[in-house]
């Protein structure tokens, strides 16, 4: 059975793999009650531990220092009380094998050879290149999806990473090509990178300090 996480820990970890949320959004990432979350918020807030601004012409809240460090301090006592600390740091090992295909696949949806040599806007009209981008893709989103459910049958909040990259990937070969690094939804470069921030916080490694795939 997979332990799962307290509230307060999910909340301040939505927060943090957001990079910046609301209450309806932090509550749908881990299926909370929307009323307990807004309410654990204005105690976070109390304590410093999140703060709410705007930018951009966006709004939400954010982490603080301490906030980030509380969230940090929840992880390491739920990981060292779990005993999953190596078998999630394997999962990370492997994660690592695979990040850089996917950076360079986002990359080349993004970008391609304009017969030149030069690297140009990549207008999708080069159905070979775009389909092996997807190939690509498809190989990833197994990777993701074997992880999540490895971790998630053990770490519940790690669940649900592998089916959002598949609905992701699913509306990219519908046409809707802004779905592989669409930023702020959860696009495929999205559910990817915030897998990378949930592994990193979990075993507390922060980034510049990762070990070499």
């Amino acid at each position: 059975m997979a332990n799962p996480s307290t509230p307060e820990l999910l909340v301040l970890h939505a927060v943090r793999l957001r990079g910046m949320t609301d209450e309806t959004e932090a509550a749908a990432r881990f299926g909370l009650d929307p009323e307990t979350v807004a309410e654990l918020l204005l105690d976070l807030q109390a304590y410093g531990r999140v703060t709410r601004s705007s930018f951009a012409g966006t709004s939400g809240w954010s982490l603080t220092d301490a906030g980030r460090a509380e969230g940090e301090r929840l992880l390491a006592e739920e990981l060292a009380a779990s005993g999953l600390g190596p078998y999630v740091r394997e999962r990370y090992e492997t994660f690592l094998a695979y990040n850089g295909r996917c950076l360079t696949a986002c990359t080349d949806w993004q970008l391609r050879p304009d017969g030149s040599g030069r690297l140009a806007v990549n207008t999708h009209g080069d159905a070979a290149w775009d389909a092996r981008v997807l190939d690509e893709l498809t190989v990833l989103g197994g990777v993701i999806d074997t992880l999540s459910d490895e971790l998630g049958t053990r770490l519940s909040r790690f669940a649900g990473y592998g089916d959002r990259f598949t609905s992701a990937l699913a509306r990219v070969r519908r046409g809707e090509f802004s779905w592989v690094d669409r930023p702020r939804a959860d696009s495929c470069h999205t559910v990817w990178m915030e897998l990378h921030e949930d592994l990193l916080a979990t075993l507390g490694i922060r980034r510049g300090e990762e070990p070499v795939p």
